[in-house]
């Protein structure tokens, strides 16, 4: 990691206080379950009351793009075959 391509002390020192952040992290995690539980709920709950909005949005957007060049007539002058 950083310590392997700048090999100076305080590489190492910065490469350590990642690796610590990251295991206390995963302690954080796995001692918290139920706060994750009650996270992944809300945001189920939530998604629910906004998908109409979802949907509206997406209706939106699809509606605003321009129809493609073999959707449209050709405007101009034709020739008779």
């Amino acid at each position: 990691m950083l310590s392997s391509v700048l090999r100076s002390e305080k590489a190492i020192l910065i490469n350590i206080a990642v690796v610590e952040a990251f295991i206390a992290l995963k302690e954080l995690a796995l001692t918290h379950k139920d706060l994750t539980e009650q996270l992944k709920a809300m945001e189920s709950k939530y998604n629910k009351q906004f998908k109409d909005v979802y949907e509206a949005i997406n209706y939106l957007l699809e509606k605003d793009k321009k129809p493609s060049d073999a959707a449209r007539e050709a405007i101009g002058f034709k020739q008779k075959k």
